[in-house]
């Protein structure tokens, strides 16, 4: 065994006893509204749902953001409030930067729900523009079940939804991504490297967020958190990436799931870029 793999899972397993207690929270918290969180995107103003989508999105976990790809899929919202919903979405690495670095992971959020709001009718402005067709009604809803019930809620909520399909993703790519940052600054000048290429870093952060998965975003979390790349790598990758808030849009319709993809890594890329400019 290396000699800094018990350091790597004693990080891994802070992390993943942290990430497990807030993923409680969030799902209690879901419980007790009963799935009605994406209710509050309803309204008669047109411009609530561009203000409200990402606010909904921006809850660490799954329930934002498919709370809001449902309430698209039901016609309820617009595109652009779905595209800047997903802007503003970072999935399950949510949890993690709360743990890692709390105070620069709030404020990446509020960056993250401003941009979604503003580059949310930005989007519908192009849509209509060039008249880029959205979805038709689908028939599923994609919401946590309200039924009561302690043992329900243990056997469904927490062993079914948190552990088996969250918990160990997280604790795996985490102890992945720590294991190679560690690798990387011992053996192979990892540091070196993102001083000299920040661009291409860049770049390289917002391809792995298209990726639908919560996980390949660690790598860039954890880099950041060592200090490694700067915030504007971290900001391309959260911007561009939604956790697997789209795995439910990918299985409605593959065309609009790219065309929001499309916007969210030309978005993520030039802000990227601009902060990047700017020194950050």
């Amino acid at each position: 065994m290396l000699p800094f793999t018990a350091k790597v899972l004693a990080d891994t397993a802070r992390v993943v006893v942290l990430v497990f207690v807030m993923m409680l929270l969030v799902d209690l918290l879901n419980v007790w509204t009963r799935g009605r969180m994406g209710g509050l995107l309803r309204g008669s103003k047109p411009w609530r749902q561009y203000v409200v989508a990402p606010l909904v999105a921006c809850l660490p976990g799954c329930v934002g953001a498919f709370s809001v790809v449902s309430m698209y899929m039901h016609g309820m919202i617009t595109f652009g409030a779905l595209t800047g919903a997903m802007l503003a979405a970072s999935g399950d690495e949510a949890f993690v930067m709360l743990v890692l670095f709390p105070e620069k992971a709030i404020l990446l959020f509020a960056i993250l729900a401003g941009s979604g709001m503003i580059l949310g009718w930005l989007t519908d402005s192009l849509v209509r523009r060039f008249r880029i067709r959205t979805c038709e009604d689908c028939r599923e809803k994609i919401v946590h079940p309200s039924e009561g019930g302690i043992r329900h809620y243990l056997r469904h909520h927490v062993w079914g939804h948190i552990v088996r399909l969250h918990l160990w993703r997280t604790a795996l790519w985490t102890f992945g991504a720590l294991l190679s940052v560690e690798l990387g600054m011992r053996y192979a000048n990892l540091s070196g490297f993102a001083s000299q290429h920040p661009l291409l870093l860049l770049a390289a952060a917002a391809l792995l967020g298209l990726i639908p998965e919560s996980g390949p975003h660690l790598i860039i979390v954890t880099l950041f958190a060592n200090q490694i790349v700067p915030f504007s790598v971290l900001l391309t990758s959260a911007l561009v990436q939604d956790g697997h808030g789209m795995l439910p849009m990918l299985a409605h319709s593959v065309r609009a799931s790219l065309v929001l993809k499309a916007f969210n890594l030309t978005f993520g890329l030039v802000i990227g870029l601009v902060v990047h400019l700017a020194g950050s």
